[in-house]
């Protein structure tokens, strides 16, 4: 039977994908060990999604650690003759977390990705394998743009060549990472080395606000989700530097997951693309609150620091003409607005 293994298949995009693929006729294999749990606290477990996955026909999980290089090998050894597709969302996904530990953060990242293309190279070779970047692989470089106060939002002029949003040309080089992005650049490269050397079919799919109604949103991760979250539940909240006028484009789960399904059916060795809401569903921190406000009647207690997050984007959106030029099918069947209704509706339960 023709088989996914789907690394954090627990999480936001994991989990997208592990019901998307089902739905396709896949067979599913999940590998999650709930360190998200470890990474933000008890309230961010992805346990109880694990309870709904364990109750689809054609899911199989295992609680391991992609770090775990003889468990990882015996897994795919034993399903290589049926694995058509590696789905890695796996990760420590927080900048802000990442400098508190950076071995943990390097190995999770760097080193479970090299062994997961490894397993895949030995025993799956004939595989698609689809890797969730970031955009922080580029750095704080999205900083240096000539951005202008429009009031609630900073915006690039029209003219400029990366309004419509940023593309695969922009520099990694030159500009402070996080801990965080160096360890997604190594894996990022790494993916992008084995299509190449090894001629593989793999793809870095380099995310902005990845974000939908199963994401368990916390403070260092997730910012559209843990917004809703605290605006319901009277959470008290920090915006952290550039008055809440950073902009971010998220896209939905369903939408990236979509992205992967078409990549998988006409792969290529090595690619990159960047992937995000785009400019259609790009949105400031200070336009999340008015429209909570003003749309749902959830009015946010929030505070301003001056002080930014380090390597933190001032504003930051996806071209994904890149991706649309190469799968003309692919679009997004998610707006913001129908995103952020999503999430209230889950956190209103």
């Amino acid at each position: 039977m023709k088989t996914v293994v789907i690394t954090g298949s627990n999480g936001l995009i994991g989990s997208e994908s592990v019901k998307f693929f089902i739905k396709k006729g896949f067979r599913v294999i999940g590998i999650d060990n709930d360190m998200r749990s470890y990474f933000f606290g008890k309230e961010s477990s992805t346990l109880s999604v694990l309870k709904e996955l364990e109750t689809l026909k054609n899911y199989e999980h295992f609680s391991l650690d992609i770090r775990d290089q003889n468990k990882i090998n015996h897994l795919f050894k034993t399903y290589s003759k049926d694995i058509t597709l590696v789905i890695h969302t796996a990760a420590q996904p927080s900048h802000d977390w990442a400098a508190k530990e950076p071995h943990t953060d390097f190995t999770v990242n760097a080193n479970g990705t090299l062994i997961l293309l490894e397993a895949t190279r030995k025993f799956a070779k004939e595989a698609t394998f689809i890797f969730t970047s970031t955009n922080k692989v580029y750095g704080d470089t999205p900083n240096n743009l000539p951005l202008v106060d429009m009031g609630d939002r900073l915006e690039l002029p029209k003219s400029h060549s990366f309004y419509v949003g940023i593309d695969e040309t922009m520099s990694i080089d030159q500009s402070k990472h996080s801990i965080f992005g160096a360890s997604k650049v190594a894996a990022d490269v790494l993916v992008q080395e084995y299509g190449r050397y090894f001629d593989m079919n793999t793809v870095s799919f380099r995310g902005g606000c990845l974000t939908g109604p199963a994401h368990k949103g916390a403070e260092l991760h997730g910012f559209l989700a843990y917004i809703i979250k605290a605006a319901i539940h009277k959470i008290p909240y920090t915006i952290f530097g550039y008055g809440g006028k950073q902009v971010r484009d998220n896209i939905h789960s369903y939408d990236l997951v979509n992205a992967f399904w078409h990549f998988h059916q006409n792969p290529k060795a090595g690619e990159v693309y960047n992937i995000g809401g785009s400019r259609v569903n790009s949105i400031s921190i200070l336009e999340v609150i008015k429209k909570l406000k003003t749309d749902f009647g959830y009015e946010l207690d929030y505070t301003l620091s001056n002080t930014a997050r380090e390597g933190d984007h001032k504003w930051y959106i996806s071209d994904v003409n890149k991706f649309k030029n190469d799968y003309p099918g692919w679009e997004y069947r998610y707006l913001i607005d129908e995103t952020i209704r999503d999430i209230v509706k889950v956190n209103e339960k």
